[in-house]
């Protein structure tokens, strides 16, 4: 994964206050996560509303597939609209930018769109469920 894809998203997960950000694709996937500040060798971490702007990267080299992760907290709908067909199945192709879900967020309904070409696997998230930001929705081989 190159260096400054890397540092935007040490400065997304530091500038939105989120706990931690996991993205990747078929060769490598890193997940970059923030900590409080609290005394050294605490076994409770600190909430993640607190965050202290140290960040962890891990990097997981040949992890299967790519997981597309929810840009924003909200409620997570398959389907364009109640009684519709969802936008994509386990076993669908998709390319880049094809829509894969909606979020509702403040009364808002945002389009997903896929960052990744390939197979859906897996469908991480329950339709009509909350999720907050940075959570894995789809996974893509």
């Amino acid at each position: 994964m190159d260096l400054r894809k890397i540092k935007k998203l040490i400065e997304l997960v530091k500038e939105s206050g989120i706990a931690e950000l996991e993205v990747g694709n078929a060769d490598e996937k890193i997940r970059v996560a923030q900590f409080a500040p609290g005394p050294s060798g605490s076994a409770d971490p600190a909430p993640p509303s607190e965050p202290s702007g140290d960040v962890a990267v891990e990097l997981e080299k040949n992890t299967p597939g790519s997981v597309v992760a929810a840009p924003m907290a909200g409620t997570f709908y398959r389907s364009p609209a109640p009684g519709e067909a969802p936008f994509v199945h386990a076993g669908d192709t998709v390319a880049v930018g094809d829509v894969l879900c909606i979020i509702e967020s403040m009364k808002m309904m945002n389009r997903v769109e896929s960052d990744f070409a390939g197979q859906i696997a897996e469908v991480l998230v329950e339709n009509g469920k909350p999720i907050e930001s940075g959570a894995g929705l789809f996974r893509i081989l």
